[in-house]
C-alpha cells in the first residue's frame, strides 16, 4: 500500500513516500480503514522531530498522522456497531498518513459530510469542546481567547458564541474580519495585550482559552484579577507546558470516549446544517506530506490541511 514513512528524527526530509508498505491487519477491537483522507496535525511535526517522546515515545518505522477519515474495510474481534462498507473518522492508532490505517476510536460519518470536513473534526472538535467544558463558560459570560483565529479556536469562538459567551478572541490583523464574521471581538498580538482585552471587554473577562501560548499565561492571570485573586481554575491551556508552575491546568484529551462522540456528532450535524464552520486552508496528494508538515510547522497556515491517498 502507499505510506509515508520515517525511520529516524529529524526535519520534513525524513519523510518517505513508499508504494510497496505491508496492509496492517485489525486487532481486537480495532476496525481497518480504507484511508480517504488523513489530517495534518502540529503534534505529527512534533513527534517526526522527537519532541514528544516522553509523551508519545514512538517505534521505528514509524507513519504519522493520528486524524482519519476512511470506509471501513476489515472488523477485528469484538468490534460491534460497525459494518464492512461504513464511512467513518476518529483516530488513527497506526498512522493515518497510509492507504490503509488501523483504527479504535471512530464514529460514524454523516451522508453528506466530506472527507475533509470529517478529518478536521476529531483533533479540534474534541479539544473545543473540552476546554470549554473545563472552563464551565455559560451564557453572559465573557471568554478571553488567546489564538482564536486557529483551528481550534475557530470551532471554540463557534460553540461558546451560540451558547450566549461573548468571546475575545486574539489574533493577527488579517484575520480580524474572520473573527468578527464568526461572532468574536477580535484584538491584536503582542505588547499591551491586556489593556486591549480590557477595552474589548470592559465588564471583564471570567474565563481564558490559551490556544496558542507565547508566554501568556501572566497576561491570563492579570485579566481574572491578578497573582492574589485570580481564579486560576478558569484559565486552561493547551499550548504552554509550563502551565503548572502558573497553577494552571494543561488540558488534555478526554479518555471517555462516549462523551466525544457526543460532542463531535453534534458538531458534524452543525456542519452540515452550516451552522457549524471549519477552516479549510489545502488538500495535497499523500506524497506531499514533508510539504505538508513544513506549512504546518511554519506557523502561517489558515485552516485545516488534509492529506488525501
Amino acid at each position: 500500500m502507499e505510506a509515508i514513512v520515517f525511520e529516524e528524527f529529524g526535519g520534513p526530509e525524513v519523510l518517505r513516500h513508499e508504494t510497496g508498505a505491508e496492509v496492517p491487519e485489525p486487532g481486537p477491537g480495532e476496525v481497518r480503514l480504507r484511508v480517504a483522507a488523513a489530517g495534518v496535525n502540529p503534534m505529527d511535526w512534533k513527534v517526526r522531530r522527537g519532541l514528544l517522546e516522553e509523551v508519545h515515545p514512538t517505534v521505528f518505522p514509524a507513519v504519522p498522522g493520528i486524524e482519519v477519515a476512511g470506509t471501513v474495510d476489515a472488523l477485528g474481534e469484538g468490534v460491534t456497531g460497525l459494518a464492512v462498507g461504513d464511512e467513518v473518522f476518529g483516530w488513527s492508532k497506526t498512522g493515518a498518513y497510509a492507504g490503509h490505517a488501523l483504527a479504535g476510536n471512530v464514529l460514524p460519518k454523516p451522508a453528506g459530510l466530506s472527507w475533509e470536513a470529517a478529518v478536521g473534526l476529531p483533533v479540534a472538535g474534541e479539544t473545543a469542546a473540552r476546554v470549554l467544558e473545563e472552563l464551565g463558560v455559560r451564557e453572559g459570560e465573557t471568554l478571553f481567547l488567546h489564538g482564536a483565529a486557529g483551528i481550534v479556536g475557530t470551532i471554540a469562538v463557534q460553540l461558546a458564541v451560540a451558547a450566549g459567551v461573548t468571546v475575545v478572541g486574539s489574533a493577527s490583523a488579517s484575520n480580524h474580519a474572520y473573527l468578527r464574521d464568526l461572532g468574536a471581538i477580535p484584538v491584536a498580538y503582542g505588547d499591551g495585550l491586556a489593556e486591549r482585552v480590557r477595552a474589548a471587554a470592559p465588564q471583564g473577562v471570567d474565563a481564558v482559552f490559551d490556544a496558542a501560548g507565547y508566554g501568556v499565561l501572566p497576561v491570563a492571570i492579570e485579566l481574572l484579577g491578578g497573582e492574589e485573586t485570580a481564579d486560576r481554575s478558569r484559565i486552561v491551556t493547551i499550548a504552554e507546558t509550563d502551565a503548572a508552575a502558573h497553577g494552571i491546568v494543561f488540558s488534555l484529551p478526554e479518555q471517555d470516549f462516549e462523551r466525544v462522540r457526543g460532542w463531535l456528532t453534534a458538531q458534524a450535524q452543525g456542519v452540515l446544517a452550516g451552522t457549524l464552520r471549519l477552516r479549510h486552508a489545502d488538500t495535497l496528494p499523500l506524497k506531499e506530506a514533508a510539504r505538508a508538515q513544513e506549512l504546518s510547522e511554519s506557523g502561517h497556515v489558515r485552516g485545516k490541511l488534509v492529506l488525501t491517498p
